[in-house]
């Protein structure tokens, strides 16, 4: 017995000793996390490029784009795929700017105009090159953006992000957040002008972030607001959206009368097909 208490305290001892003398585990390296470079977009005064002519086309392959904005003001905006390029156009000085947005950025359109003559109004918009890729025709179509707006941003007209228009028989979808009462709206048009609109009673110009999608699935056009559908209208399963207009965010254009918005917008997105 005494010579298995012997043994039991000499193995303690050694484990002890080994213990005793074993390296610290080295300290974890701290994680810096750095913010991507916000500051002022420099906007061109005139369209991106004219819009070639040509046959429009309709998109032969799902598509799937999402713009977040965080690559900074040192960088192009493209979708995370590095495609699809967005850029600022401007008119009366109005400008763009990336501002700190959670983890990453977001874009800061040019506050509501108060001027006499709108003609004289800052104006500022991103936008991109004639891409027929985007024009959905009668597929699914998923489309939106997160907006933060207060009640003096709202005007008669602020359009969020849109392809096309709804005059002229262009064709057309898109997001808005017209009138004063801060109601957000997905609009779809074919080429005979006539408007489809889904729109609820409800204000998102709170001064929060609210994610907004728009849903055209079979005969249906639905807007879902931070994940919940809030209102729907029938659409001609039929209808076509294809047009040789780029894809325009914060506007439809930097001329007069082009329903400019104010406030910030984040995660632009764009899916069509499965």
């Amino acid at each position: 017995m005494s010579r298995c208490l012997a043994l039991t305290g000499a193995l303690l001892l050694v484990a002890g000793l080994v213990l005793a003398h074993r390296d610290p585990a080295p300290e974890q390296a701290a994680v810096q996390i750095t913010s991507p470079p916000a500051g002022l977009l420099p906007s061109r005064p005139e369209p991106v490029a004219p819009v070639p002519p040509g046959p429009v086309e309709l998109a032969t392959a799902p598509v799937s784009l999402r713009y977040t904005f965080d690559a900074g003001v040192h960088r192009p905006i493209t979708d995370q795929a590095g495609g699809h390029e967005l850029r600022p156009l401007g008119a009366n000085g109005g400008a763009l700017r990336l501002v700190p947005q959670g983890m990453g950025l977001a874009v800061a359109y040019p506050d509501r105009c108060t001027l006499a003559e709108e003609s004289e109004c800052p104006r500022a918009i991103l936008e991109g090159y004639r891409d027929d890729s985007l024009n959905p025709g009668t597929r699914r179509l998923e489309y939106g953006a997160s907006v933060l707006m207060t009640h003096g941003d709202l005007s008669d007209g602020a359009n969020v992000v849109q392809k096309g228009y709804s005059v002229g028989g262009v064709s057309q979808f898109k997001l808005q957040v017209d009138h004063l009462l801060g109601h957000p709206s997905c609009v779809i048009t074919g080429r005979t002008g006539r408007i489809y609109r889904a729109e609820p009673w409800i204000d998102v110009a709170d001064g929060r972030w609210h994610d907004l999608t728009c849903s055209r699935i079979g005969n249906r056009l639905t807007l879902a607001v931070d994940g919940v559908p809030r209102a729907w209208v029938h659409v001609p399963p039929r209808l076509s959206i294809a047009n040789a207009e780029p894809l325009r965010v914060g506007g439809k254009g930097a001329a007069q009368g082009n329903d400019q918005y104010a406030g910030e917008i984040d995660n632009v997105f764009l899916t069509i097909g499965s």
